[in-house]
């Protein structure tokens, strides 16, 4: 199967290296000093589960000229989609699926608004991986995908990269409502990225703390109350849900937008919190607790913030 990689940092690096690691047609897409890395050693993976490898494939900073794909792999950060979505048009041929494996919920209404509705496929990865270095990917824990096209079909190109992701031994599931599977997602990682950024603290102090427990949970009953006014399908079940995934997650899991704030970048907060607090406004839902969170946070938008002079 032909699959780009349009943005091969922490999670399409990590998915895209298994998948070329089985025998796929990967070509990654990256810039800079990961980009020269992986083109002079290959893209090494050391995972926690999986062991270390590294895999050697065609590294480009442009995708002008080469043949369409049968799958683009969009893992770029959410406030580089309409840049990202413009670039890879060189390759999107007439059946060509763009695969969204990003935070949030509005993805891809941005890319079918630039490549057309009938090429976007929404996905969900449950991964926690970063660029450890240029050209080397650190895995922590889980690594699975669930993906499907934004009508529901089970379409000839999502069974296909669901067979690729098999024969690359990555746990995968086609979803027929994949709206509601982005939402249950969102859900879950606005209540625990902005905790874990909040309080700069791992899953298991969270838990351990009744305060801190307590806004967490605080957290998902209003994300729900926003799914049911977008008439997502999500129920108040997913919160249980939840607190139970956070009670079984190691002690020290943490999230990317902790991992972003405390080194320094800019932050998926319009995409995560700033998203869900419009929303209320929208659909005239209360969010106090999310925005708290995303108050505290907005000062790191783009970086540690600049004192006033």
């Amino acid at each position: 199967m032909r699959i780009v990689v349009m943005g091969s940092g922490g999670t399409g690096g990590y998915f895209g290296a298994k998948l070329a690691r089985a025998g796929e047609d990967v070509t990654f897409v990256a810039r800079g000093k990961h980009l020269e890395a992986i083109r002079a050693q290959g893209l090494r993976v050391r995972s926690a589960i999986d062991g270390e490898w590294t895999v050697t494939a065609p590294a480009v900073e442009r995708l002008d000229g080469l043949a369409p794909a049968d799958i683009v792999l969009f893992c770029v950060k959410a406030f580089d989609t309409e840049a990202a979505a413009k670039a890879i048009r060189p390759v999107v041929g007439p059946d060509t699926g763009v695969l969204s494996i990003q935070n949030g919920v509005d993805n891809e209404d941005a890319l079918a608004r630039i490549l057309g509705p009938g090429h976007v496929l929404g996905g969900a990865a449950q991964v926690f991986t970063t660029i450890e270095t240029p050209g080397v990917i650190v895995h922590t824990v889980l690594g699975r995908i669930v993906f499907g096209e934004m009508d529901g079909r089970e379409t000839p190109r999502a069974r296909a990269f669901l067979d690729a992701c098999r024969r690359a031994s990555i746990p995968a599931e086609i979803s027929g409502d994949i709206m509601r599977t982005l939402w249950e997602k969102y859900v879950m990682i606005v209540a625990h990225s902005g905790m874990t950024a909040v309080t700069r603290c791992p899953a298991g102090v969270i838990r351990a703390l009744p305060a801190s427990r307590r806004m967490y949970r605080l957290l998902l009953e209003e994300m729900v109350g926003l799914a049911r006014a977008a008439g997502a399908g999500v129920e108040g079940a997913v919160v249980d849900a939840v607190m139970g995934i956070l009670d079984s997650q190691p002690g020290g899991f943490y999230s990317s937008l902790h991992h972003d704030l405390t080194h320094g970048r800019r932050l998926e907060l319009e995409t995560l919190q700033g998203h869900a607090v419009r929303l209320g406004e929208r659909y005239g839902v209360p969010t106090p607790t999310l925005f708290a969170v995303y108050a505290a946070l907005r000062p790191y938008l783009d970086g540690p913030p600049a004192l006033p002079a």
